[in-house]
């Protein structure tokens, strides 16, 4: 199944949301760095610009990375969690430079209530489609973020949040130049 531009776009954000909280620094500290992210991503819609609106949100991204690698019926309880919870009411809508696509929420809506909502229903395609192989982890050792793999293949196995890839090829390299090099061998 392929996926829609609004699914995976929604996907990438939702990815890029667990990445914030993935590795030695929190990238969602204040609300400053709320505010960049939401940029980044070109969340729109009303927003408070409180401190509860960024709690809000980071007690989303950490269930969010719950069920990224869950099971289906995790998963399927999960997505009807967060529909359930915001009220969810799907409306096709188009605005700024994004082509017909589904909202669930009003725009007026609470940050975490539109947030929740839109990754509930990526993940939902995900789950419908049988596609839950694309959501996965990044194989660094040393690496929690998560990973959105669109390759044709399904062979994407490092993230984007850093040189987690490349470390391992030069590891590997390293490896086996040392091996070549080692007389004993």
């Amino acid at each position: 199944m392929v996926l829609g531009h609004d699914t995976v776009d929604s996907l990438g954000t939702v990815a890029a949301l667990i990445n914030t909280g993935a590795g030695s620094q929190d990238a969602l500290l204040t609300l400053a760095d709320l505010d960049a992210f939401l940029a980044q991503e070109r969340f729109s819609g009303s927003r408070t610009h409180a401190a509860a609106e960024l709690r809000a949100v980071r007690h989303l991204r950490a269930g969010l990375r719950l069920l990224w690698t869950a099971d289906e019926a995790v998963l399927a309880t999960g997505v009807n969690q967060l529909l359930r919870n915001s009220r969810a009411l799907p409306q096709v809508v188009r605005h700024d430079e994004w082509g017909w696509h589904l909202h669930c929420t009003s725009p007026a809506a609470p940050l975490e209530e539109r947030m929740s909502t839109e990754a509930a229903m990526a993940l939902a395609d995900v789950l419908r489609g049988g596609e839950l192989d694309r959501l996965g982890t990044c194989a660094a050792a040393d690496c929690s973020a998560v990973i959105l793999d669109l390759t044709r293949n399904r062979s994407k196995r490092f993230c984007d949040t850093g040189n987690c890839g490349n470390r391992a090829h030069v590891r590997s390299y390293r490896s086996r130049l040392a091996a070549r090099q080692d007389p004993a061998v």
